[in-house]
């Protein structure tokens, strides 16, 4: 719709009228992929970091998705244009059954616009959020991990770090605890146990607590089996939580340090390329331990869009980092997990151990 702008008389006290002129409005743009428009509780997808060119790399995850996905799943299948959702033929008497018909034809026409694969509006700069349907994101993701890993063939430019995102919830300390004890216990209730580590990351949000979130999902790994040991080194499960603005983003991944933190920048690398890396980088790398950085650390200020709630900043290694995504993971040492004074130890060790954290 064309809005209309009436120019000012002209100075000078003459009699000619100003000439209207219209400017053409700007059109919202038409989304036409059904299902959420943006990172909201409740839904699955990857979660996907980039160095500032956003659509390039949509553009990506599309091309790779798509090509592992119709490996794993079979190719996708598209609903017919044409084709409308079948109903009843004739006339209903009924109110109420042509209404819930309706209601069934709205249904049936959204799902037929449902894709496999996604985007929608993350909520925080070099981060692209891609929806799943029909799918399960930890094992697509693990299974292009472990294909990159083999084969050492890079296949993307932009992206950077690729994380299954296996449930969503409030990022409210209540509505996580209350999610992460049904959503933990496929991995760590009894009898299923594991060794694990919690990374933990956090942008454009600053009403949630970095420690407190971690000394409650620790306390919820061990409240479901006793037995479940950290391990930094080599932990078999991983425990990734990414806040952005007012959504959690949970997931627990296998070989997260074998795979370079689901870096496919760094996954890629042979041997040869990790020992051309000073000494002091290559035994972080090959032991999985990192070096602690203040928060007032100049690579912590280089991207506005990661939020000002981070106070320690975990690097993957010099290589990885980039100007636009400065990593700040905390991994949880929590060995004794199943006392009563759990709270105390996960916060004293994260203060004075720096191969903790």
């Amino acid at each position: 719709m064309a809005a209309r702008i009436q120019q000012s008389p002209q100075p000078g006290g003459g009699k000619r009228k100003g000439k209207a002129q219209y400017v053409q409005a700007k059109r919202a743009r038409r989304w036409d992929g059904g299902g959420p428009r943006q990172l909201e509780p409740g839904i699955q997808g990857i979660l996907i970091t980039c160095n500032m060119n956003e659509r390039k790399c949509v553009e990506e995850a599309y091309s790779l998705l798509n090509e592992y996905g119709d490996d794993m799943y079979g190719p996708e299948k598209f609903a017919d244009k044409d084709q409308q959702p079948s109903g009843s033929e004739g006339e209903d008497d009924d109110v109420e059954a042509a209404l819930k018909k309706e209601v069934g034809d709205i249904k049936a026409s959204t799902e037929m616009r449902l894709r496999r694969f996604q985007s929608v509006e993350s909520g925080a700069n070099n981060v692209v959020f891609i929806r799943t349907l029909g799918i399960e994101p930890e094992k697509l993701v693990h299974h292009i991990l472990q294909d990159i890993y083999k084969t050492k063939k890079k296949k993307t430019r932009v992206i950077l770090r690729m994380l299954p995102i296996s449930g969503t919830c409030k990022a409210f300390l209540e509505d996580m605890k209350k999610y992460a004890e049904t959503f933990l216990e496929p991995w760590f209730k009894a009898p299923n146990k594991g060794t694990f580590q919690i990374v933990y990351k956090s942008r454009n949000n600053s009403h949630m607590n970095r420690e407190e979130v971690i000394k409650e999902l620790a306390g919820i790994v061990g409240s479901l089996n006793s037995e479940n040991k950290v391990d930094l080194s080599n932990p078999q499960y991983t425990v990734v939580v990414e806040i952005i603005k007012a959504v959690c983003c949970l997931s627990v991944v296998k070989d997260y340090m074998l795979f370079r933190k689901y870096n496919l920048q760094e996954v890629v690398k042979s041997a040869k390329d990790l020992s051309q890396l000073n000494p002091k980088q290559a035994a972080q790398t090959g032991n999985g331990k990192e070096a602690k950085l203040e928060s007032g650390d100049k690579s912590s200020q280089n991207d506005p869009a990661e939020g000002k709630n981070n106070q320690q900043v975990v690097p993957e290694n010099s290589e990885e980092l980039s100007p636009t995504e400065s990593i700040s993971e905390t991994h949880v040492v929590n060995e004794g997990v199943a006392k009563p004074e759990l709270a105390s130890q996960v916060t004293e060790g994260s203060e004075s151990n720096e191969n903790d954290l």
